[in-house]
């Protein structure tokens, strides 16, 4: 079921990044990029966010990633959402930083001027857990880290 997690990550490249603060959540849509094994999504934000004031004050975050947009054909019983139970580590090393905005913008060109602008922070989330749904029904639980 790994490899199954593994393709839906890979052929995807925005999720939801839930964070919470207070006791209150936040959802943000994310584009992300992954390392080869899919254990690490790597993001970009603005510095003077509610999002960034969350990850920095919570480590604790989730993702969702799902096939609602190809699966509009078929019933709606077909869509997977993928959840990611992760931990946010902010990175803070300038070359590494900068070979993520590399990656991010080879496969999102159009975050460009949001990520040369110099106020943003690039960070990762690491997997924790994965949470498969298959339609309604079918659920799929894997702990990886």
């Amino acid at each position: 079921m790994l490899e199954t997690i593994k393709s839906l990550i890979k052929s995807k490249d925005v999720c939801v990044l839930s964070t919470v603060s207070g006791g209150e959540p936040h959802c943000s849509l994310m584009s992300y990029v992954t390392d080869d094994d899919c254990r690490e999504f790597y993001m970009l934000t603005s510095r003077d966010t509610k999002k960034c004031r969350n990850l920095e004050g919570n480590s604790a975050v989730s993702l969702l990633i799902d096939t609602r947009d190809e699966d509009v054909e078929r019933r709606r019983k077909d869509i997977r959402a993928l959840t990611v139970s992760g931990v946010f580590r902010k990175i803070e090393n300038d070359a590494t930083a900068e070979a993520i905005i590399r990656k991010l913008l080879h496969r999102h060109p159009h975050l460009e001027d949001f990520a040369r602008n110099g106020e943003i922070m690039v960070f990762a989330v690491r997997a924790k857990s994965f949470q498969l749904l298959e339609g309604v029904s079918r659920a799929h639980f894997e702990e990886v880290d």
